[in-house]
């Protein structure tokens, strides 16, 4: 069936749905695709520069009693940090009941207690946006979820009903909890939902037409309020069929494929970012063919390997891991990440490091105060599923001098800022934070242990103070953000070669397409170390220090830049 829009999307919507999406149904959607099209005038970046580095925060992360939340955050970060960074990931700003945003209430609305979409726009005028699309489920506190429940025409199939003595034991679960929830429909009857992640998040049904549709408007509307990157969270578990795995199944990559041939026709230059996290040879399955589904995916592998080499002191696996990363396409690179409101996922590295090792690091950062997420297996049993940790905190011991605690946290930085790909840094880190327990006990969550919120004037006052911990964080941190993005050789598709002149040292050489060279050099040890730089004359960047001759002397923990004169 053919409509007045991009013959791309046309037969992307039949190959998902065949003869269930109507003609009706491609008229509503073309209507919504032409609407968008008059409205969306923001001009996207056309593509991703060695200046590209994202912030990712929560709208209400500063609050003020007397005012909304994102006016507080637009003034913090215009202060501390809109010279660091290129974009700013808005974790879910709009109404919720759960999960810290990710049970959404309203799509196309902010939060009440965080602003308005004009307090969206304004902090535009200071930087570029990513915009969350949860595309995966949605609260059963939602007016959808309600409409379901009353079975308002256009919502009877939104959620997935299954008979709970049906066989889902192939399914694949990310948390420890029930995958049906049973739920009263409104003339008494119950029915059991898919609730992939909690009772609270209920699963759409994207089997349904209209919930695509529903669907791609909430996506029409990020893309008009000037998104910039789209985040799909939780995306590979969209399509359920009982009897697989339900992740990464075939029409989920359709969906993905079509939300990007959508997003091409009405605001180009989009940068579709997919979240799953999950072993690296699924999780780089969402580049699809290099040019028709994501162009950046989650590096999901690189907190955990970076983690695992601080503390084994050894950078083999990381190493070798990195040696094999290829990417399909010019037109895709990592979304690269240390730490995240979510905890640090262990999944991602399974298969790369042997689980004896996953278990050791999990056992050595509980000792060391770090909480831990379990998941269920087919069999039975549980694995470690994420470590809930500051990155800060999760790099060195209880004990470790304030001295050491900075010297790895840059150390782990830098290697982040080194690699290919657009580099992301979440708040806290940024700001210095530790674990925060009291905040855990509070909110009754593990994930509360990196999520917390302040006062506003708060941070800023520990950030004027010249001795405190967050001070020479933030500072060191925002001094090599800013030498980063001043280096071609650090763009994100410019060569990166990578190799380990001894088991406690990486070395990665990138090279721009104008023959720009830098030498990037760690220290994964507590002792120092005498190398080979790869560079006989040059200039260490951190430092400003010239360097004559190949032997470098890196002291524990030590990061060079080197770049090549």
């Amino acid at each position: 069936m053919e409509i007045n829009v991009n013959n791309k999307i046309t037969h992307l919507i039949n190959l998902i749905y065949g003869d269930s999406f109507s003609h009706k149904d491609f008229s509503i959607l073309q209507e919504k695709i032409g609407n968008a099209r008059k409205v969306i005038s923001h001009q996207r970046k056309a593509n991703w520069d060695e200046k590209d580095v994202v912030l990712i925060t929560y709208a209400d992360q500063f609050q003020n009693r007397n005012e909304k939340a994102l006016p507080v955050f637009t003034r913090f970060y215009n202060r501390w940090l809109s010279d660091s960074f290129s974009h700013v990931h808005l974790l879910p700003f709009y109404p919720w009941s759960s999960d810290d945003g990710f049970s959404v209430v309203d799509y196309h609305r902010v939060a009440p207690e965080t602003g308005e979409w004009g307090d969206v726009a304004e902090l535009k005028k200071s930087t570029n946006l990513m915009f969350d699309f949860v595309c995966n489920h949605m609260s059963a506190k939602s007016e959808w979820f309600n409409n379901y429940l009353n079975q308002v025409p256009g919502f009877e199939e939104f959620f997935i009903a299954v008979d709970p003595a049906t066989d889902l034991s192939a399914v694949t679960r990310p948390r420890a909890l029930p995958l049906l929830t049973p739920f009263t429909m409104s003339e008494g009857t119950v029915r059991h939902l898919w609730t992939t992640f909690s009772e609270d998040q209920v699963d759409l049904n994207f089997a349904s037409p209209q919930v695509l549709i529903a669907m791609v408007d909430v996506l029409l509307k990020y893309l008009a309020e000037g998104a910039d990157y789209i985040r799909l969270d939780a995306v590979g578990f969209m399509w359920k069929i009982p009897g697989t795995t339900c992740i990464h199944l075939e029409q989920t990559h359709r969906l993905i494929q079509l939300f990007r041939a959508i997003t091409e026709e009405v605001a180009p230059g989009t940068v579709i970012i997919t979240e799953t996290n999950v072993p690296h040879k699924d999780n780089i399955s969402y580049f699809g063919d290099g040019t028709n589904e994501a162009q950046m995916v989650y590096q999901f592998s690189l907190p955990p390997l970076v983690l695992h080499s601080v503390h084994s002191q050894n950078v083999e696996a990381l190493c070798q891991w990195a040696q094999q990363l290829t990417l399909p396409s010019s037109e895709t690179t990592w979304f690269n990440f240390l730490a995240s409101h979510d905890g640090i996922g262990l999944n991602p590295v399974r298969g790369i490091i042997p689980e004896s090792d996953i278990l050791a690091l999990v056992e050595k950062l509980q000792h060391e105060g770090a909480l831990v997420n379990w998941k269920n297996n087919p069999d039975g049993s549980r694995s470690p599923y994420e470590i809930n940790v500051t990155y800060l905190d999760a790099l060195s011991r209880q004990d470790s001098t304030d001295d050491e605690r900075i010297a790895r946290f840059l150390l782990a930085h830098a290697v982040l800022l080194s690699f290919p790909g657009v580099p992301a840094i979440y708040i806290q880190s940024i700001i210095g934070s530790r674990n925060d327990y009291d905040n855990v006990e509070r909110l009754g969550y593990n994930r509360a242990i990196n999520r917390r919120k302040y006062h506003e004037g708060e941070i800023d006052n520990e950030l004027e103070c010249h001795s405190s911990l967050r001070y020479k964080i933030y500072t060191a941190l925002k001094n090599m953000l800013s030498l980063r993005r001043q280096q071609k050789a650090f763009h994100p598709d410019s060569t990166a070669f990578y190799d380990a002149p001894n088991q406690h040292v990486l070395r990665i050489i990138r090279v721009a397409d104008n023959g720009e060279r830098i030498a990037a050099l760690f220290n994964f040890n507590e002792h120092a170390q005498i190398i080979s730089s790869g560079i006989h004359s040059g200039v260490e960047l951190l430092t400003g220090t010239p360097v004559n001759g190949d032997s470098v002397t890196l002291n524990p923990w030590q990061v060079m830049w080197i770049k090549e004169i």
